[in-house]
């Protein structure tokens, strides 16, 4: 509910620091005291657009700050902050704040944090709900109209919800695979051609890596090969180094033992002829690895050529070559077995769709009892509002399939007729001002323990009645407020007697500066006020004493 409201420089209002509390609190004044700038101010700390003329002449930026007990807060408001990231410590107030510019620009914060305005307006309809005037929001908005009903019913909403979801699934499944297999089937001739190539080519993941290593060696083969040619030569051969080397060992073997420098002689040219050997073989080995084919290097550039134009053509690395070929498989598999398949999920939709109907066929019959339930409840309202000729009505109307959703089959509108014989219409587009007003009142009070915003406010509800149905709206509003907290401007006494908490809101002059000021009243003050609002401008005995019994009666 709303604790605290603290306003600075808004119109004719300096600064201002009120406190509130649940029950019923009144606010009373002279005509043209100010009361509107209150809701304005409120308006704009809500999410309302920033209006610079709000801001006081002579200042150049204004701010209005409203704290709101976390206590008392629907979950939902719990929800959406912690979707903003936003994290409350238990104890502590959700101070939302406004600051306007006097060139128009506007800031909003939320417990000191900087946010979005949108987030302030997502929030409002859970902390604040006004019904003025010329109010198009709350009741009379039929948006909101179906959620009421089904509060005030009871319903199962959630089934109906979670069997719409899978008829969605289920459908959606089914038009994928029906999409599927209409554009592969456009595409068989192609698909089969291209199966086809790649088939004929049968490509192997890591293959173009492979070729193309291979390919490098041979082309340095081909780069090597005369130095290659002319190498084995030198080792190859009975007049070649390494076959004189070994001609001269053995010669040097049959006399090293004539000498010792003979013999070591004899070792060095061994140790020479085992290196040249190895040389030899490694000579050899490199010539075999590097052995260039034309033949053969013609076939892999070849094989190469095609695997990359085939490649290109898929749009795809050469690797994914046997990927394409699965999916293309795949594809034409569909297109042979898909009519099986949709089969299947079209009596999964069928299914699907079925247990909706059903779900959504019993939480429209369930509305229908709660709309007769809830027009008798209005009804019994109406008379001692001065609302006797008129009639309410819940429509609960079957909408077209197309229009279907989570929430059921049905479209759901509060409906009034104002005069007999006069054909039912929304309520804000027949009912004058205090007429809507009062409609409101005996629908939230009809709709008491179904929810709603922590905070309701009325604006001059009473405004054009007196006497009876004055003290019949009082009577309602205290009743609502016992659960709650609920504010009303009010110009009745009838209804300010009733409240829990009263505040005049009073406009002074002290030269060319007007200020409006709120100011919470003490009982006296209290009794005073009333009097004033009995009698007028000079404040009799009887009118005291008329107070005196509102109060008591009270």
């Amino acid at each position: 509910m709303l604790s605290r409201l603290s306003i600075r420089n808004i119109v004719l209002i300096e600064a201002l620091d009120l406190d509130f509390a649940r029950g019923l609190g009144v606010l009373t004044g002279e005509t043209g005291a100010g009361k509107s700038i209150l809701l304005d101010a409120l308006g704009l700390v809500l999410g309302n657009r920033a209006d610079s003329g709000l801001v006081r002449s002579g200042e150049d930026r204004a701010s209005v700050t409203a704290s709101f007990d976390v206590a008392a807060l629907p979950p939902s408001v719990l929800e959406t902050l912690d979707d903003a990231g936003i994290e409350i410590e238990p104890g502590e107030p959700l101070i939302l704040k406004r600051q306007l510019k006097a060139d128009g620009g506007s800031k909003a914060f939320l417990n000191d944090q900087s946010v979005g305005v949108a987030l302030l307006r997502e929030l409002a309809p859970a902390l604040v709900e006004i019904h003025g005037q010329h109010d198009d929001r709350g009741l009379v908005n039929a948006r909101g109209h179906r959620a009421l009903l089904d509060r005030f019913a009871g319903g199962e909403v959630a089934g109906v919800e979670a069997a719409w979801k899978d008829w969605r699934s289920a459908q959606d499944a089914l038009d994928l695979a029906r999409e599927r297999v209409a554009r592969a089937a456009e595409d068989q001739d192609l698909l089969l051609a291209h199966l086809a190539e790649l088939t004929t080519l049968a490509p192997v993941e890591g293959e173009e890596d492979e070729l193309a290593s291979a390919r490098a060696q041979m082309q340095k083969g081909e780069k090597l090969a005369d130095d290659l040619s002319a190498l084995q030569h030198l080792w190859h051969g009975s007049d070649s180094a390494l076959a004189q080397l070994r001609t001269g060992s053995r010669r040097l073997d049959r006399i090293a033992g004539e000498h010792e420098l003979l013999g070591e002689a004899l070792a060095a040219l061994d140790r020479a002829v085992i290196e040249a050997s190895e040389a030899e073989d490694k000579l050899d080995k490199a010539a075999e690895a590097l052995a260039f084919d034309p033949a053969e290097l013609d076939r892999i550039e070849t094989r190469l050529f095609d695997l990359r134009a085939v490649a290109r053509k898929q749009g795809c690395q050469v690797d994914d070559l046997p990927a394409k070929m699965v999916e293309m498989r795949a594809a034409l598999d569909d297109i042979e077995g898909g009519n099986e398949h949709i089969v299947e999920l079209e009596k999964a939709a069928q299914k699907a769709a079925l247990a909706y109907r059903e779900k959504a066929g019993a939480l429209h019959d369930l509305r229908r009892a709660a709309a007769k339930k809830l027009d008798a409840a209005v009804a019994v309202e109406l008379a001692p509002l001065k609302l006797d000729a008129a009639r309410f009505q819940t429509s609960v109307v079957r909408l077209p399939e197309e229009r279907w959703g989570a929430s059921g089959m049905d479209g759901v509108e509060f409906l009034i007729s104002t005069n007999p014989g006069s054909d039912f219409a929304p309520l804000g587009k027949i009912a004058s001002g205090g007429e809507l007003s009062r409609f409101i009142l005996a629908l939230k009070v009809a709709l008491a323990e179904e929810g709603g915003a922590a905070t309701v406010i009325f604006d001059e509800i009473d405004r054009g009645v007196g006497g009876a149905v004055a003290d019949a709206i009082g009577e309602r509003l205290s009743r609502l407020a016992s659960g709650g907290q609920l504010l009303a401007v009010t110009h009745s006494p009838q209804v300010a007697a009733r409240g829990d908490r009263h505040y005049m809101i009073a406009k002074s002059s002290q030269g060319t500066v007007t200020r409006t000021s709120v100011t919470p009243l003490t009982a006296a003050e209290r009794k005073e006020e009333i009097a004033r609002m009995l009698s007028g401008a000079e404040v009799t005995d009887e009118a005291r004493a008329q107070a005196d019994r509102l109060l008591v009666r009270v």
